[in-house]
């Protein structure tokens, strides 16, 4: 019978031989069914960038259906769409925000409003200022730190039904028998 050839884009099989797999991979519709495959994956920026450079297609925005689907040189995003997207993208609040700004001066005043550190200099200097902050933090917590206590995740059975793997161990520690010997 021969070697199959299985397409995991066009969900078919044929026989495997170079004619075949040539006339197949170079297919129209196997280079459909690759691009939906890897458009599933794009990022939202990308897709918004995309769809704000194509014009709207009228018979979809007529209709509601296009006979080329999603290979439509025209986009068949509304504008509630696109605005769902930019929200996505840039946040909620981003046409009003950047309305006649570029994009650097909207990061730096978002940065400035939310009191965001800008990262300057090297790791070090970060983790020194961090640590800083954060001993800062503990000297002026009110509570005194206690010990972690070891608690089982919900929904676990009662602990004397677990195996001994999943119980946790005494508070100090196993006991160790007097006549061990490893090896």
């Amino acid at each position: 019978m021969g070697k199959r050839y299985f397409c995991d884009y066009c969900d078919r099989s044929f026989q495997d031989n170079l004619h075949n797999r040539k006339k197949h991979l170079n297919g129209v519709q196997h280079l459909r069914a690759k691009k939906v495959w890897y458009d599933l994956f794009r990022d939202a920026a990308a897709i918004l960038q995309e769809e704000q450079s194509k014009k709207p297609c009228r018979k979809f925005l007529q209709t509601g259906q296009c006979d080329f689907g999603s290979n439509c040189r025209f986009s068949h995003m509304t504008e509630m769409d696109l605005e769902r997207l930019s929200a996505q993208v840039h946040g909620p609040n981003f046409l009003w925000k950047s309305f006649g700004k570029t994009e650097e001066e909207r990061r730096s005043k978002e940065q400035q409003q939310e009191g965001a550190d800008v990262p300057v200099g090297t790791i070090e200097e970060w983790l020194e200022k961090r640590a800083k902050r954060l001993s800062l933090a503990q000297s002026n917590s009110p509570l005194p730190e206690k010990p972690s206590v070891f608690q089982y995740p919900p929904g676990w059975p009662p602990i004397q039904d677990l195996p001994p793997s999943l119980q946790a161990p005494p508070p100090g520690g196993w006991p160790i028998p007097a006549n061990l010997q490893w090896g």
